[in-house]
């Protein structure tokens, strides 16, 4: 498999946070190194499965889908691996109970995965509301938004010397007495700025709203109704609160609930911080993405996806991620054994904008839907057939009694998830390519990394484009860096603007589309 050349602003990144240093801070590894470094610390797992394939052909294997970026592991993984630290995963989420024991002690927790470049998932909803009776004291409860802002600061101070920025997922039941001041808490501009935000919506909600209707707010100690609110008030809420912030976002638990594979191990109440996992209490779970940009070859003058290419990378990239769930040093023993018990990955794709735009199909078009359709159904086929492979020689996953798959006729797999669209942020620079499955933010712009990073980004398929069809000039840099969009510019060709349509330009039903 060919290697890649990296962009220069893929080596500053690596060379900031990734590659390995000496003691003064010196880059002492190239990227190359760091590949191989990953692909042998990976590949070592084969030993406690009695070598079953050879760790020498195995780590070429594993360098060649990340040096050629035809794949590539989650950060952590890439930074850790074959290294002290050696914790691969990306994501975790933790319980929060109703106790000030309990809460400072996940707090600690939350400090040592942030310390070791994972980003957390809480749901407060266990914790009474405020001005809720404290029985120990005799006082009165602050609520889950203020121990929010415990967490929020403990991130704020961690971050300052770890490699990557600590992130969480802050979940509160739209059920819960203090949701109000929750969905609206980001209207303080300095609040909660190291958490996303996620209302848990019910189906009795939706119920609501459909009807007009109240519903019964819940003190979570009493299980007793607090109030009642109009549902669609709150829905408005949310909305205001989201366009004018960005969050909250919303997180649909019984339908979750309802996919969750593990329901007796308990229900799923977070998500990772970027929300593409849901999680059970002390899970983690450990990401990959595909580069879909790579699985395509020319033929005859066009572009064409490379079926045989994206089967075998699926596929080597599944081993690799269930090989990560062993030779990863988890932070806690009550995570060591979720993770190893459902044996959980999330394999995902990164560069579909780009990908469609070489096959010449717009982002918001019927043929675009079918593409992608097709695209993630393979790959999902794919994973499961190599995730039952592995389970024939490696055995299920641990907790697979009980779960969904333990019926006759059920798949017997090794891994309890298998797919995941991460957002891949920092991995789709490394990759050149448009980040997960979003369209492109802008042609050029300014885009911030690793907190303290700025790149000045021209998009790389507008300039292939412009120099195949011979319109790019001076004078269009000149008009792109002053903000033109290209949909007005005379001297950008009809097919082109087309193709290359932005997320502000895509009407809101297509993301939604493309996403589902």
């Amino acid at each position: 498999m060919e290697t890649s050349r990296l962009t220069p602003q893929a080596v500053t990144i690596l060379e900031k946070r990734y590659l390995k240093k000496d003691a003064r801070g010196q880059v002492i590894e190239t990227p190359e190194e760091m590949f191989w470094r990953v692909a042998k610390n990976i590949a070592e797992a084969e030993r406690f499965y009695g070598k079953q394939t050879s760790l020498e052909e195995l780590s070429e294997i594993f360098f060649g889908m990340m040096a050629s970026l035809g794949f590539l592991p989650n950060s952590p993984c890439l930074m850790n691996a074959g290294r002290g630290l050696q914790q691969l995963a990306a994501c975790f989420v933790l319980p929060v109970e109703d106790s000030l024991n309990s809460i400072f002690e996940t707090v600690k927790q939350t400090a040592l995965i942030h310390q070791s470049g994972g980003g957390t998932g809480f749901s407060f909803s266990r914790l009474r509301p405020k001005n809720d009776t404290v029985q120990s004291t005799g006082g009165m409860a602050s609520g889950p938004v203020s121990f929010m802002r415990v967490f929020n600061m403990a991130t704020e101070v961690i971050k300052q010397g770890g490699t990557r920025r600590g992130a969480n997922m802050g979940v509160l039941r739209v059920d819960h007495p203090d949701i109000m001041e929750f969905i609206t808490i980001k209207k303080h501009m300095s609040e909660m700025e190291n958490f996303n935000l996620s209302v848990g919506i019910t189906k009795g909600f939706m119920e609501a709203i459909e009807k007009d209707d109240e519903y019964d707010l819940i003190n979570p100690r009493t299980k007793q109704s607090f109030r009642r609110l109009k549902a669609r008030e709150v829905l408005e809420a949310i909305v205001s609160s989201a366009w004018e912030t960005g969050d909250p976002g919303i997180l649909f638990l019984d339908r979750i609930n309802e996919a969750n594979p593990t329901p007796k191990l308990g229900e799923i109440e977070s998500t990772n911080p970027c929300g593409e996992v849901p999680l059970l209490p002390f899970e983690p779970c450990v990401l990959g993405s595909i580069n879909l940009l790579k699985m395509l070859k020319g033929k005859n003058g066009k572009w064409e996806v490379d079926f045989d290419k994206l089967r075998m990378i699926a596929r080597h990239a599944v081993h690799f991620l269930d090989n990560v769930i062993d030779m990863n040093q988890y932070p806690l023993p009550q995570i060591s054994q979720m993770a190893k018990g459902n044996r959980k990955i999330g394999l995902g794709v990164m560069g579909l904008a780009h990908f469609l735009i070489r096959l010449g199909i717009p982002y918001n078009s019927q043929k675009a839907l079918e593409v992608v359709k097709g695209i993630m159904s393979f790959i999902q086929y794919q994973a499961r057939e190599r995730s039952m492979e592995l389970a024939e020689k490696r055995g299920v996953f641990p907790n697979f009694k009980g779960s969904l798959y333990d019926k006759p006729g059920g798949m017997r797999l090794r891994n309890a998830t298998l797919t995941a669209i991460a957002p891949t942020g920092t991995l789709s620079l490394l990759a050149n390519c448009s980040s997960g499955i979003e369209p492109l933010f802008a042609i050029q712009y300014t885009r911030r990394a690793l907190e303290d990073m700025e790149f000045q980004i021209t998009d790389p398929l507008f300039i292939e484009l412009g120099e195949k069809g011979g319109f790019l000039s001076p004078e269009l840099f000149k008009s792109l860096s002053e903000g033109a969009n290209i949909q007005e510019l005379p001297q950008v060709p009809k097919e082109v603007k087309e193709l290359f349509t932005t997320t502000f330009e895509i009407p809101p039903i297509w993301h939604i589309k493309i996403q589902a």
